[in-house]
């Protein structure tokens, strides 16, 4: 097929022509039947007129006398939503479903008359677009946990067929385009809010760009009027002074093309209102500092005409360094393909030039829209030729399904959906040349979770680009990551800090909640046995079955959770257990419980199944480590706090004995390194630190923190965090200090720093004095 040139044209901000034409002066409001009808056919000359007609003329019965803000009839929103629908050249059962689409819940119609009435298919896609109109966050659902909890519903329910979330963004469309009828600003701006973070990512994220960027700037204006204006009244300055600069543009680019004999459409540009605004937020610059205020786009026939294109322009343009990327061998996850340039022209004006096939442009305009297609004989959406020509839908929500079902709760799920559909892309593959796309400044971490859940939460390290890097490395573009997997999924301190995907960190949580609910149960079940062992009672878990169906709990397993997360007491455990010490004399009680606390099970620490810091405690108080010897405590937060025997603390419970829990150390344990504390007063004296922290290292520590507490002229005092083995590789270090005649004291630190800070230097004033 050979082009044409086509005139160039300014497409306006304000111009919604791609979408919807503006009705003529004296017609209604809305499309008229058979203008609807023409439009469809239009693009589907088999299309069911007969079918159409029909929805068209139910739509206006159901709604009746029915009243818009605007005043005009209701009937007249289903119609403009389905020329919406018709522009994007939908099927006939979208367009129907459009007509229909808020019948169900405005109206006395049900679903089985509109199967009857119509068809099966469009009476479940109508009910699908009502559900989701349940769950838009109407004025009751203030609350932002009620607001979570609908939005993630509907990402589940538009996941199952997109037609519904495109008659959903058509709906919402026209409802922006009419909001300044609606009584109430407060509503105005919370709906322009909900459009602009959740239905314009979602139109996005699915392609629909013509409709996303609509989205934004009816949002744009209704939120912040007085920059929207601002905006407008700069690019009517703009569009004064430069006009016929741009003018000289076109007609050069058309003469090179005409030298080259080559058949190319050309057309301008505008940088639309919201997409400038967001640009002046994010960099921080002037209006007249946004160099793609303006550009050119041209269309051409083949994908080889596309890179031919380019390199006529570079030859015979300087080419602005930095300014170039390739959407067309590398897409957008939308599916959007294109070649984007800057070059200079002669009197040294940057201009941007976008280069895309019609088919391209088709599809960055439309999106899973454009993979509408004919099969059958009949005009419908095939979502198999759709998936082989990347326009599967499914797979672009996926991410937001998966996230969903990894979030501990709405909330979470909510705040990681946003951050992923307003994240910039980075483009990475995997060794065998899969692409990943990834926000920007994501991690191999990041890049794992986006291959496979399983693959993340077995990530252990990264190679990228041949070189093993660590996970915290942020990802470029091209870069090739190959993920090296581990055995036990488990996620380490800090690796929620290091990722920047929804997704990621969706999982990260779940695997930790998972590993805290394990963790938990075990330390439950140590607990339900320390508690039998308290009542001289011989432990038998299947005496816990009534304390399941006391307590309205699902098993044992359950019990044992909520006993290790602290939310179920010892005292009260064991009085559900033995429901007849409720009536016992409690002098009688505590005599008896002072006779078996010393047959207290001695617990242990399986340090290679439970973490410090989850159900296991570790206290700043005392620092156990071990070779210590330790004594647990239930603790309010869940799991067990860990003392050691002279710890003063201990000192608090003196009075409830029964509930000390008596642990040792695994040898396991005793071989990993744990902290400790010294406090050391030094000479102020060169070489003293150097000297310290050689005899710390010929003895196998580990100095991982310095802080200095006070400072004198003849002394210095230091709190020092070593790494040891246990309490005897301890002594032997500090043994070690004390022959070094730099060292006026050292001992092991039993007190937080702010206790240890005023007793060292008390001492050390002491000494001085």
């Amino acid at each position: 097929m050979a082009f044409a040139y086509v005139p160039l044209y300014i497409r306006s901000v304000n111009d919604h022509t791609p979408i919807l034409p503006a009705p003529e002066s004296g017609k209604p409001s809305y499309l008229r039947q058979f203008e609807l009808v023409e439009r469809v056919k239009a693009y589907d000359p088999s299309a069911n007129e007969g079918l159409i007609n029909k929805a068209y003329i139910f739509t206006i019965k159901a709604h009746g006398e029915q009243k818009r803000h605007s005043g005009d009839p209701y009937f007249a929103h289903p119609i403009e939503v389905a020329g919406i629908l018709a522009n994007l050249h939908l099927d006939v059962a979208s367009i129907c479903t459009a007509l229909l689409h808020d019948v169900l819940e405005d109206t006395d119609v049900t679903r089985e008359e509109l199967a009857k009435e119509f068809t099966p298919e469009i009476a479940e896609l109508v009910d699908g677009v009502t559900k989701l109109s349940q769950l838009e966050l109407s004025p009751s659902a203030t609350k932002e946990s009620a607001q979570a909890e609908n939005f993630q519903k509907f990402v589940l329910a538009m996941s199952k067929d997109v037609r519904v979330l495109l008659v959903k963004l058509c709906d919402r469309l026209h409802n922006m385009r009419t909001l300044e009828y609606h009584p109430r600003q407060s509503s105005r701006e919370r709906i322009a809010k909900e459009t602009l973070e959740i239905y314009a990512p979602l139109a996005r994220r699915i392609g629909v760009d013509r409709i996303c960027s609509e989205l934004e700037d009816l949002s744009f204006k209704h939120i912040n009027e007085g920059a929207y204006e601002g905006i407008m009244r700069r690019l009517d300055d703009w569009r004064e002074n430069q006009g016929e600069a741009i003018s000289d543009v076109s007609t050069a680019l058309r003469d090179l093309f005409d030298k080259y004999n080559l058949s190319v459409r050309i057309y301008g540009r505008e940088k639309r209102p919201f997409a400038i605004w967001r640009k002046l937020q994010r960099q921080n610059i002037s209006f007249e500092d946004v160099a793609d205020l303006y550009a050119f786009r041209i269309l051409t026939e083949t994908e080889e005409d596309c890179y031919r294109v380019l390199g006529i322009l570079h030859r015979n343009y300087r080419a602005v360094p930095a300014r170039f990327r390739d959407f067309i061998s590398v897409p957008k996850p939308n599916g959007y393909q294109s070649l984007h340039t800057t070059i200079r022209t002669p009197d040294n004006r940057r201009v941007e030039i976008q280069i895309r096939t019609e088919r391209m442009e088709d599809v960055a305009e439309r999106g899973v829209a454009a993979h509408w297609t004919y099969k059958d004989q009949s005009y419908a959406y095939d979502p198999e030729r759709a998936k082989a020509s990347g326009g599967d839908p499914v797979r672009r929500i996926r991410p937001l399904v998966e996230m969903m079902e990894q979030s501990g709760d709405a909330a979470e799920f909510l705040v990681n959906a946003k951050m992923e559909m307003f994240a910039d892309q980075v483009f990475a593959f995997t060794p065998k040349g899969d692409l990943i796309s990834l926000p920007r400044g994501a991690t191999p971490l990041d890049f794992a979770y986006a291959v496979h859940t399983k693959v993340g939460d077995t990530c252990i390290g990264a190679v990228v680009n041949s070189s093993r890097v660590p996970l915290r490395t942020q990802l470029r573009n091209g870069d090739v990551v190959k993920i090296v997997r581990g055995g036990t999924p488990e996620p380490q301190e800090g690796w929620e800090n290091m990722v920047v995907t929804g997704k990621a960190r969706s999982a990260l949580r779940r695997l930790t909640r998972e590993g805290e609910a394990e963790e938990f149960r075990r330390i439950g079940a140590m607990l339900a046995e320390h508690a039998f062992q308290r009542e001289n009672q011989p432990f038998a878990e299947k005496s816990l079955g009534d304390v399941v169906k006391r307590m309205g709990l699902t098993d044992v397993e359950e019990v044992y959770e909520i006993l290790g997360r602290g939310d179920l007491s010892m005292n009260d455990f064991i009085i559900t257990v033995f429901p007849a010490l409720k009536d016992r004399d409690a002098d009688e009680e505590m005599a008896n419980r002072d006779l078996i606390s010393d047959r207290s099970a001695r617990l242990y620490v399986k340090g290679e199944e439970l973490r410090p810091g989850v159900s296991l405690h570790l206290e700043s108080c005392c620092s156990p480590i071990p070779g210590d010897r330790i004594i647990g405590l239930q603790s309010r937060q869940g799991g067990i706090d860990i003392h050691t025997i002279d710890c003063e603390e201990l000192a608090k419970h003196e009075s409830d004995p029964q509930d000390w829990i008596d642990l040792g150390w695994r040898r396991a344990a005793e071989k990993a390194a744990s902290t400790a504390r010294v406090t050391t007063t030094v000479q102020h004296v060169p070489g003293a630190l150097a000297d310290v922290t050689r005899i710390i290292g010929e003895n196998f520590g580990n100095l991982i923190n310095i802080k200095t507490l006070q400072r004198s002229p003849a002394f210095f005092d230091m709190l020092l965090d070593l790494e040891v083995r246990d309490n005897r590789h301890l002594l032997a270090i500090i043994a070690a200090m004390r022959t070094s005649t730099y060292v006026v004291a050292a001992d092991r630190t039993r007190s937080q720093i702010e206790k240890g800070e005023s007793n060292v230097s008390d001492a050390k004033q002491s000494d001085e004095k």
